[in-house]
């Protein structure tokens, strides 16, 4: 089989606009998905609200389209209900920071058995481009319309402060990497957070000066750093700049896992 075996074509064309970065991690999902040579009848995709979590819509296995927030709740029902079954989770930022964020705290600590792929588009995208948890430090948005003043999250950090034992970033520039890290994080026993960055040019792009959704792409690739290069840099005592977006496998441990096939 190939990636494109596990598309529902007859819910196509997708909602996605107009160079949206979702569907470039729905395809690094698949890729990796069909590498791990999975039974579509034993794979099971869960979301929560938002334009990532439409994503399970356009994949033929048995899927949930939750409500918001609560993606983790009902994935980690499913595999602890059933642990034989591969479950993996689409989200947002929004979805899994904010509402969902005691779920995502929880569902790390628990680590739970499931891959979850975080579409961080920085933004509410769905519901009209209000500021999330991720949106970055000034960014503009329709309810930070002079420029965000919070601190934005570090989904990767949280991740492997409440102890996922697989987590990694990339970027919707970044395909080749971000499928293996999709592929790592299902190969992993225990929880397993893949984020990805994505440009929105509709809701976040237009309003911080990205004309073009290729203007953040451009922007992902000059401003992402290895994690390897930023360790380096910080052991010498160097300043790494506050915009830069490290990248790479940030934690790869083996915790004691829940929900695991015996």
């Amino acid at each position: 089989m190939t990636f494109s075996d596990w598309l529902r074509v007859d819910r196509l064309p997708h909602i996605y606009c107009a160079g949206c970065g979702n569907g470039t991690v729905i395809n690094c999902t698949l890729s990796a998905v069909d590498q791990m040579g999975w039974k579509k009848e034993e794979t099971v995709f869960v979301s929560g609200i938002g334009c990532s979590s439409r994503a399970p819509g356009y994949i033929v296995t048995d899927s949930l389209h939750t409500t918001h927030g609560r993606a983790l709740a009902f994935a980690t029902g499913i595999k602890l209900a059933n642990p034989s079954l591969n479950v993996v989770v689409f989200t947002g930022d929004g979805d899994l920071a904010a509402i969902g964020g005691n779920h995502f705290i929880h569902a790390c600590r628990r680590n739970i058995d499931i891959t979850v792929v975080c579409m961080n588009n920085m933004i509410y995208g769905m519901t009209g481009g209000q500021g999330s948890p991720t949106t970055p430090r000034m960014a503009l948005s329709t309810t930070t319309p002079y420029g965000s003043v919070e601190p934005a999250f570090d989904l990767c950090e949280l991740a492997i402060a409440a102890g996922a034992n697989y987590v990694s970033r990339w970027t919707s520039y970044h395909v080749k990497e971000l499928t293996r890290a999709i592929l790592a994080g299902l190969r992993t026993p225990g929880l397993s957070f893949i984020e990805a960055l994505v440009q929105c040019p509709t809701n976040y792009g237009r309003r911080n000066r990205y004309r073009q959704a290729i203007d953040q792409i451009e922007y992902f690739k000059e401003h992402g750093m290895l994690v390897e290069k930023a360790r380096r840099l910080r052991e010498e005592g160097k300043e790494i700049p506050p915009d830069t977006i490290i990248l790479g496998e940030l934690a790869r441990r083996n915790r004691p896992a829940m929900g695991v096939k015996a």
